[in-house]
C-alpha cells in the first residue's frame, strides 16, 4: 500500500501554476491544471529541460520555458518531435489537500 505526505492545501497551488517541493534527490514540480487535477512530475530533465514549474500550461501538458519542448503531465512523455521523459509521481487530493507518495520524495536512496 502506497503511503503519502500530506504536503499542502489545493489553494496553496493556483489553478494553471505550479509550486516546487524540493528532496535531497532533485525538485518536484506539482502543477495544478485548469481541469483541476493535480500533478507531480520531476523539475528538469537533466541536460534538456526545465525548470518545468516556470512552463506555460495548455491542457494536461506543460512546454518548457527553456527549449520549447512540451511534456505530458500524466505520463512525462516529451511530445512531438522531442526526445525525453521526465519523472513522474503518484499524487492524490483528499479533503482538499495535496499527498505526494513518499515513493517521490525517497525514489533516489536505494540507489545511492
Amino acid at each position: 500500500m502506497t503511503q503519502f505526505i500530506d504536503i499542502g492545501a489545493t489553494t496553496d497551488i493556483p489553478v494553471r501554476g505550479a509550486r516546487i517541493v524540493r528532496t535531497l534527490h532533485g525538485d518536484i514540480a506539482l502543477f495544478h491544471t485548469a481541469s483541476g487535477a493535480i500533478y507531480a512530475v520531476d523539475e528538469y530533465l537533466e541536460g534538456k529541460a526545465g525548470p518545468l514549474s516556470n512552463g506555460i500550461q495548455h491542457d494536461e501538458k506543460v512546454t518548457d520555458p527553456m527549449r520549447n519542448w512540451i511534456f505530458d503531465l500524466a505520463t512525462g512523455e516529451a511530445q512531438g518531435a522531442d526526445e525525453g521523459c521526465v519523472g513522474t509521481y503518484e499524487v492524490k487530493v483528499e479533503k482538499g489537500r495535496v499527498l505526494l507518495a513518499v515513493s517521490a520524495v525517497l525514489a533516489q536512496v536505494a540507489a545511492e
